[in-house]
């Protein structure tokens, strides 16, 4: 996993770093003249670097020296550099065939009004100036970068609010901190070969039991959700997945390769919990309506639940405030997992999270015990003891509804795998936005993606074990 530190842990890095200042600056500045000369070679663009234009925008602190570090490096390679002061630079820069933002760095706050480049691609040192470090939500301007260069391990803001978008390709450059940053990283971007070393694949002698799911979802009528939820867990790697819809009788449930639990319209929470014995994982919660019945058998199957409970939708509905959640995790001593996009979120914590996702998500994990699992266009994942993870490969494609009910099934196959309750909620964001990604750029709809999950994982996994 690709570590992500905010302003504050990044500054103890520096602190911590056991050589000079100047040598690690040199190496930034390095960094960022690699990639800018590369720039500048780029396919299409006439000429080669001699003689080329560049214009640094330099602030006073450790990134206008990374950015001075730079230039000092594309001058003695025959480029005509112009460094500009980040407190005096005109509204409109001097032509130039790149620029280099080296004026604010992560722990800028306020608001910065960009110079206009002049249509010139530019290049930023640690992340566009005017994108707060942390959240990614700028308070005014910012720079739009086609590169990022950033130093040691990926800053919140790169991945959240309009860091993603505002700071185009990132590009992770190592510059001798990476000890120090793997001491205090506590948050960390999942990618495929996370999904790969972390999944466990089935042993020769596997049974369809040894990955059980219990699915509990839907209503008399809505059947969509529980058959999104099911196909989603099998795709998933579930081997076994017990579908209780309560109020609905067996021959009207969704036909699916799942085994139907008849259960009854009041009080199932007794049939759930018998029927979970046997399985490794439950998902509770898509399309069972907000009756104050609901309610009382939520609460009741994630308070005895003998294994993790992954409560989605209606499920978190039925949980009146963060404190009843709390409650009910305690009694059960068990993991559980909530999957709230931002209006869920409100209702159970009293606000939407605000700039700072990543400190909102910690702080809902750790005074419900819960792992909790936030959506958004960049997905965060937060345990209890504060560690976090980010799903970056989400895009427009999921924003269609019931995909939602499939990432819940696909967590808790994950979870009936092996994978422990944190992990699996990340790994499960992370392949349900890549799934998204292989199928159709238009028209994409819930129920393709469990075949999408199926095709990726079988693709990611078979790399490394050539029995798949």
């Amino acid at each position: 996993m690709i570590p992500v530190v905010t302003s504050e842990e990044m500054k103890a890095v520096d602190r911590a770093a056991t050589e000079p200042v100047e040598t690690l600056i040199g190496r930034a500045g390095g960094a960022v003249a690699r990639t800018a000369i590369r720039e500048l070679r780029r396919p299409g663009r006439p000429g080669g670097t001699y003689g080329s234009r560049v214009v640094v925008v330099a602030g006073k602190g450790n990134n206008g020296a990374d950015g001075r570090a730079a230039a000092y490096r594309l001058v003695r390679r025959g480029i005509r550099v112009l460094v500009v002061d980040a407190g005096s630079t005109p509204g409109r820069l001097p032509r130039a065939d790149l620029v280099i933002d080296a004026a604010y760095g992560t722990g800028f706050h306020g608001s910065y009004e960009a110079p206009d480049p002049g249509g010139a691609p530019v290049v930023a040192v640690d992340i566009p100036s005017g994108v707060p470090g942390d959240s990614g939500v700028p308070e005014g301007g910012a720079v739009r970068a086609k590169v990022t260069v950033t130093f040691a391990a990926l800053k919140p803001g790169l991945l959240l609010g309009s860091g993603p978008e505002l700071a185009g390709a990132i590009e992770v450059a190592d510059i001798g901190l990476g000890a120090g940053v793997d001491d205090v990283a506590s948050a960390w971007l999942v990618a495929d070969d996370d999904v790969a070393a972390l999944l466990p694949r089935r042993s020769r002698n596997a049974h369809k039991w040894q990955t059980g799911v219990a699915v509990v979802a839907g209503s008399p009528g809505m059947m969509g959700a529980p058959s999104l939820v099911s196909r989603g867990a099998m795709r998933a790697g579930a081997g076994y997945v017990r579908l209780g819809v309560p109020g609905a009788s067996l021959a009207s449930l969704p036909t699916t390769e799942a085994v139907g639990l008849a259960l009854p319209p009041t009080e199932w929470d007794d049939e759930v919990l018998e029927a979970a014995a046997r399985c490794r994982a439950i998902v509770l919660g898509p399309g069972l309506g907000r009756s104050g019945t609901v309610q009382a058998a939520v609460g009741r199957v994630i308070g005895g639940a003998p294994v993790p409970v992954v409560v989605d939708a209606d499920g978190l509905n039925a949980l009146r405030s963060a404190s009843e959640l709390r409650s009910a995790t305690d009694a059960s001593g068990g993991s559980v997992i909530i999957t709230p996009h931002e209006g869920e979120y409100a209702r159970l914590f009293g606000g939407k999270p605000g700039p700072d996702r990543l400190a909102a998500v910690r702080e809902a994990a750790s005074s419900t015990g819960t792992v909790v699992l936030l959506k958004g266009s960049t997905t965060v994942v937060a345990a209890p003891d504060g560690r976090a993870l980010f799903a970056a490969a989400g895009s427009p494609r999921l924003a269609t509804a019931g995909t939602g009910d499939v990432l819940s099934g696909v967590i808790g196959a994950f979870v009936a795998r092996g994978v422990p309750a944190f992990e699996a909620a990340g790994l499960a964001a992370h392949v349900h936005g890549r799934a998204a990604g292989v199928g159709w750029a238009e028209g994409l709809v819930a129920g393709d993606l469990p075949d999408l999950v199926a095709r990726f994982l079988s693709d990611t996994l078979g790399v490394l074990d050539p029995r798949l």
